[in-house]
């Protein structure tokens, strides 16, 4: 039995950049219609690198895997406190203009 967890790494990786050839970003939906198994892939990553960064040694990624993410332009985390803060600002304005925070 050849497989081994570096092979589904690498096939993936492959498929990530195959995704951002196609779509211009790593932005891989968790439930990607196309490849399920690479948003969950995708999220992963972020979450083994979040991890890392951390000091949780275990089921880390390597400095070769950031490297190769990064090298594609790989987004560590998709979520900005400045989209946050920018939609926050436009339920506060729907809420003056409308009475209610029923959007």
């Amino acid at each position: 039995f050849g497989w081994n967890i570096l092979d589904s790494w690498d096939a993936q990786y492959e498929n990530l950049v195959s995704y951002v050839n196609k779509f211009g970003n790593t932005r891989v939906p968790f439930k990607f219609a196309e490849n399920r198994a690479l948003g969950r892939w995708v999220d992963n990553q972020r979450i083994k690198y979040k991890r890392c960064q951390n000091g949780n040694t275990l089921r880390i990624i390597t400095k070769e895997q950031i490297q190769l993410l990064e090298s594609i332009g790989f987004e560590w985390s998709i979520y900005s406190s400045d989209s946050w803060n920018a939609r926050y600002e436009e339920l506060v304005s729907y809420v003056k203009e409308f009475g209610n925070a029923r959007v």
